[in-house]
């Protein structure tokens, strides 16, 4: 399983931290998967099956990433092109570690 490395570390994408859609984030829901839209940024983004929604939904109820992905069905052997599209979603401030979200309450 091969995430990028800039992806880990400080204030970076690591799938054995707990993660969280962004409060400004809302989903809509598509026979596709899902948009998002991010009301602070304006960004727009695609979520391509309703695996992935599944997980980005499910997010905030699990301990990390690969856990979310586990329940979502996805096997570890399969979990790289999802754990891809979570850090793309990160990087765009689509999600928040949830260490970030528990510090702004």
């Amino acid at each position: 399983m091969l995430v990028p490395t800039q992806a880990r570390g400080p204030g970076g994408f690591d799938p054995d931290r707990g993660w969280r859609l962004h409060p400004q984030v809302a989903i809509r829901p598509e026979p596709f998967g899902a948009l998002l839209y991010h009301f602070g940024t304006r960004k727009l983004s695609f979520l391509k099956n309703r695996t992935i929604l599944v997980v980005v939904q499910s997010l905030a109820d699990h301990p990390d990433v690969r856990s979310a992905c586990r329940a979502a069905g996805i096997d570890e052997s399969e979990q790289g092109p999802y754990l891809h599209a979570l850090y793309v979603l990160a990087k765009s401030n689509m999600l928040m570690a949830q260490e970030d979200s528990e510090e702004g309450k």
